[in-house]
């Protein structure tokens, strides 16, 4: 049945609900007590930021590659004032010390697909190194409600951008997250039409969604369903396309065979994710048009360990093909960006897709910008996230030891800050 006969969505941008929904994800009042700058009610989009210097560690900067012994950051209102040798970085008397002496200092890491649902998931994601993030959609917009409690409340949650909710066939209760997406609830063949999945992508974007996330497979971690199965058109995928560009938003689209692979590519959407079956010709395609691949090794390989028969044998198979996919793509110039599709409350450190691209190929230092530099110019923030340098954010994650002889370090950072506030 065809929508059209009700009125669209409304076009402004609103956060409906958005502080109370932060509120509610943060916690009751005894959360809210353990998080002053929170509950302290500041204007919407006011920034909660620190003063700190942390000083004496072995500071990389992933973008140049190069290494300083002895350094210095300094960090004034979340941002970073100055980074470098101390003998030639001037600190601030007074300001907050943390002694980095025999560490390594980078920036925060950047995890580009994960499904944040709850501020103790957020709250986790930062602690492991993600102070920035990509949502991969959520259910009923907490992803827009994290966001906002990034904004209040910074060490709760990484600087996020949202994706709102999945644009799929199926939206079972999801139909439930917007009045302006029930009308979809009477269509048979579910979310298929020109005009059913422009509802969901202006919907979305009403709620002030900064990227939209669709898909053309079914999904690989439920054992009913077949990956390769292919659920959208290159027609349809390009619907959702131009619905999203039409308000300058990308797309990112799960994918696993190579037919989706490529239509999805064709269509012209941002990101690639997972991708196990991408063909080659695609992956040309893909350097060709700029689109990045956020392969998510950590939940492919996450299935091998599965109690499900059935997943733990699609882990088997998968995995290494995507490795494979991997190191293809990154010999072919592809942009690649680290992402864990974290989700169900399991929020795997964002270091662990770090050294699973490493082990797919990648020297340690591309690994490394997979998830800084280049992560953070997928998602529009490569002059705030992803380096220690002057003006950018004051987001550190401080480790145990050489990363660029083993990124397995990053997997347990040993100190994190968050615009300037450490953990």
């Amino acid at each position: 049945m065809c929508v059209e006969s009700v009125p669209p969505p409304s076009s402004r941008v609103t956060r409906r609900g958005v502080l109370a929904g932060a509120a509610a994800l943060a916690g009751t009042a005894a959360a809210l007590s353990a998080a002053p700058r929170a509950a302290a009610a500041p204007a919407r989009g006011a920034q909660h930021a620190g003063d700190l210097v942390v000083e004496g560690g072995t500071l990389l900067d992933p973008a140049t590659g190069d290494v300083t012994e002895d350094a210095v950051v300094v960090i004034r209102g979340g941002v970073v004032r100055a980074a470098g040798a101390r003998a030639r970085t001037e600190v601030p008397d007074g300001a907050p010390r943390l002694d980095a002496h025999g560490r390594w200092v980078l920036p925060g890491l950047v995890d580009a697909h994960i499904h944040l649902n709850t501020a103790t998931e957020a709250r986790d994601a930062v602690r492991k190194g993600a102070t920035s993030a990509r949502s991969g959609s959520t259910n009923f917009y907490q992803d827009i409600a994290v966001r906002e409690l990034a904004r209040q409340a910074p060490e709760q949650a990484p600087r996020l951008r949202a994706a709102g909710i999945f644009v799929t066939p199926d939206l079972g209760d999801t139909v439930l997250a917007d009045p302006d997406l029930t009308p979809l609830a009477r269509l048979k063949d579910g979310v298929r039409s020109a005009e059913a999945l422009r509802r969901v992508v202006q919907v979305n974007l009403a709620r002030g969604a900064d990227v939209i996330k669709t898909r053309v497979n079914e999904r690989a971690g439920l054992p009913e369903q077949d990956p390769l199965a292919q659920v959208y058109s290159h027609e349809q995928l390009s619907e959702v396309v131009a619905a999203a560009r039409r308000d300058g938003k990308g797309v990112l689209c799960h994918s696993y065979s190579e037919r989706g692979c490529d239509d999805a590519v064709r269509a012209g959407i941002r990101s690639l994710e997972h991708g196990v079956f991408v063909a080659e010709r695609t992956l040309h395609d893909m350097r060709r048009r700029g689109t990045y691949f956020t392969p998510t090794l950590t939940a492919i390989a996450g299935l091998v360990d599965a109690p499900d028969p059935v997943l733990a044998e699609r882990g088997r198979t998968y995995l290494p093909v995507l490795k494979e996919a991997v190191r293809m793509a990154y010999e072919l110039g592809v942009p690649l960006a680290a992402g864990t599709d974290s989700s169900g409350g399991e929020v795997e450190p964002i270091g662990r897709e770090v050294e699973l691209m490493r082990a797919a190929g990648l020297p340690a230092l591309d690994a490394i910008r997979a998830a800084t530099t280049w992560a953070a110019r997928l998602l529009g923030l490569e002059r705030t996230a992803g380096r220690l340098a002057r003006g950018f954010a004051g987001d550190v994650i401080v480790v145990g030891g050489d990363p660029l002889a083993d990124v397995s370090v990053l997997r347990k950072p040993l100190r994190v800050v968050r615009a300037g506030l450490p953990l």
